[in-house]
């Protein structure tokens, strides 16, 4: 799946979700025995690392300075088989990071019979450990969100722990070409490429593809899924938790998912907010078909939300007049770069944001209103590349490529891809070939592929969990939280309607909010499904006073 997280954080603070447990032990508790094939080479791998990480535990201290992280913050290591069929082999390090529980919550109260506030004490319950989706992305920034009012009780109970996933910065990391290399600017993006621009890309596809096996070797068959959802388990053994609380945004739902399936007895709670669809019919080929369909229609709200606001933006009181907008944009982009460097492929990966935070609504429309009136900076302000970033960014699509092509069989003759997305782009053309080229190194890879393993738990071998889904997400669509749902028995799903804003929890809307505290904090559920109204739309601000911060990230 296409994701921001590819491109560093996948998720703002604000929008995070939070997941908690009920009256878990504090650390120190034994493991669950392991679950799983008990012939099966990698299942004896995990439990012996997932051992020997109980009893080492983490040295937690001061975290580096490239984290960028407060004194507060405490980091560490966990170490990990490269390969858990040799468990005895060779060993990575994966990055943690956690904030300590805070132990009291504040409440409204009084004081000498005036109104105020006071605190409590709170029983600690537990880790949470996070993962913000990609592939590729980080979530060591996670016990920031203890700042954030919307976690306050959740900071006061839980200890937040983010982590960097095997390839993703300091744990392992993986590249496949020079940072420089990848952030080349600017860029065409033809939304029907010619004969000769596919074969370009096919040559492009390969070489990245040789990049990827080039600089990995062998190491590079063991990113996958499977070892991340592994991976998982020893980093729960290392913080001395006896049952996993874990929340996934994303992608972070799928690999989440697969730890239920494999260790179904190891979890408290679960959250998963923006399903991926786990059907392994989908993985990872169909599932991009279907996300650049959807990006379709979150990309028509954008343009209707625009022409609502025509006399703000003047971009066009139609979205059919708003799409000619951006398309003379493209075009002069393609003629004429903003500030040498602002490509139409440029402006649509700034523009594929809208796709996924509506929140960016009204700086993307101010940016093309600026543009088409003279004054291009805000636009090259949102899209240019940015240097500071590009060794991140390139690690981020590292990984991505190499777990979701290791994951599952891809189409390995361009025909195919050639036929889908062609017919694809007739109905859906806004992302559905730059979705294509990015995952079409996937056809040439050298590395063994996984099988997708059958995403499921039998009646009553899961606790509880909890799926967010808006309706008219694009990075995920809808019908991932409906497949979830029928494969995880016993699990609650929480409906945000004609909304399509990526990753709900903890965000704008209270209702859904409501239902989430609900379930952190005691455990309870809704009794199947429970629908919340929509967050409400942006509100767009005049031109004359909106003023747009520099050095915008093109994607965050």
């Amino acid at each position: 799946m296409r994701a921001l997280a590819l491109y560093g954080a996948a998720t703002t603070l604000g929008s995070l979700v939070l997941t908690a447990l009920t009256a878990a032990p504090a650390g120190g508790a034994a493991a669950p025995a392991p679950v799983g094939p008990p012939a099966s080479p990698e299942a004896h791998g995990t439990a012996l690392a997932a051992e020997r990480a109980l009893a080492s535990g983490i040295a937690f201290g001061r975290c580096p300075a490239s984290e960028s992280l407060p004194d507060s913050v405490r980091c560490g290591t966990v170490k990990v088989p490269l390969d858990y069929a040799k468990p005895h082999g060779k060993q990575i390090e994966l990055t943690v990071s956690r904030l300590r529980a805070r132990g009291k919550e504040t409440v409204p109260g009084t004081k000498n019979g005036k109104g105020g506030t006071t605190t409590r004490p709170v029983p600690r319950q537990g880790a949470l450990v996070y993962n913000p989706g990609g592939p590729g992305a980080s979530s060591m920034y996670f016990p920031l969100a203890a700042g954030l009012p919307e976690w306050k009780k959740i900071a006061g109970a839980y200890d937040l722990v983010g982590y960097s996933p095997r390839g993703v910065a300091r744990s392992a990391p993986l590249s496949c070409v020079h940072p420089k290399d990848f952030a080349q600017a600017p860029t065409q993006s033809p939304v029907h490429p010619s004969e000769s621009y596919k074969k370009e890309r096919i040559a492009r596809a390969k070489t990245y593809a040789r990049g990827c096996a080039r600089k990995a070797g062998d190491a590079l068959r063991h990113y996958h899924s499977l070892n991340n959802a592994r991976d998982l388990e020893v980093l729960r053994a290392a913080l001395g938790e006896p049952k996993l609380n874990f929340m996934g945004a994303s992608y972070g739902t799928y690999f989440g998912a697969l730890y239920a399936t494999l260790y179904p007895s190891h979890v408290r709670r679960m959250v998963f907010d923006s399903a991926v669809n786990p059907d392994p019919e989908q993985i990872w080929y169909r599932n991009n078909l279907d996300q650049s369909a959807a990006f379709e229609q979150r990309w028509a709200d954008f343009r209707t939300w625009v022409a609502k606001h025509h006399k703000v933006y003047g971009l066009g009181a139609t979205p059919r007049a708003v799409q000619h907008s951006y398309a003379r944009v493209r075009a002069e982009l393609a003629h004429k770069p903003a500030g040498k460097v602002v490509g139409p492929g440029q402006l649509h990966s700034t523009f594929l944001q809208a796709g996924y935070y509506d929140d960016v609504w009204p700086m993307r429309a101010t940016a093309l209103s600026e543009y088409l009136k003279g004054n291009p900076q805000p636009l090259i302000d949102q899209a240019s590349p940015r240097p500071e970033t590009a060794r991140d960014d390139e690690n981020g699509n590292a990984v991505y490529t190499a777990v979701e092509c290791n994951d599952a069989p891809w189409p390995t003759h361009f025909a195919t891809w050639d036929r889908d997305n062609t017919q694809l782009a007739e109905r859906a053309p806004f992302e559905t070939w730059d979705n294509a080229w990015m995952n079409l190194p996937c056809a040439y890879w050298s590395t063994p592929r996984q099988q997708p393993v059958d995403v499921r738990t039998a009646e009553g071998a899961l606790p509880p969990t909890l799926i967010l889904a808006a309706e008219r997400d694009a990075a995920t669509p809808y019908k991932g939280a409906l497949e979830l749902q029928k494969r995880l028995p016993g699990a609650a799903l929480v409906t945000e309607k004609d909304a399509g804003t990526h990753g709900i929890g903890g965000g704008s809307n209270a209702c859904v909010n409501k239902h989430l505290d609900t379930y952190l904090l005691t455990g309870e559920t809704p009794v199947r499904r429970a629908v919340c109204a929509p967050h409400r739309e942006p509100n767009p601000v005049s031109l004359d006073e909106r003023a747009l911060p520099s050095g915008i990230p093109a994607v965050v």
